[in-house]
């Protein structure tokens, strides 16, 4: 039997530092604004985070006033 290995993302808070640190490395593109597209394709490709560790770590980071969607 394998082990599943821990997770990096797994934590919130984590995920959401991770999340904030990509959108401050993306040029806005209109008024601060950034598509969501740019932190999320390298949070799940590049990172190999999972999509529910980026809703989680996304939501995370509105409820901190980290980041806000419009």
């Amino acid at each position: 039997m394998k082990h599943a290995d821990e997770r990096p993302y797994a934590n919130p808070e984590a995920a959401a530092r991770k999340l904030v640190e990509l959108a401050a490395n993306v040029e806005a593109v209109q008024d601060g604004r950034i598509y969501i597209e740019r932190i999320n394709a390298p949070f799940l490709f590049k990172l190999k985070g999972i999509g529910s560790e980026f809703g989680v770590g996304l939501k995370h980071a509105i409820e901190r006033g980290w980041l806000w969607k419009h």
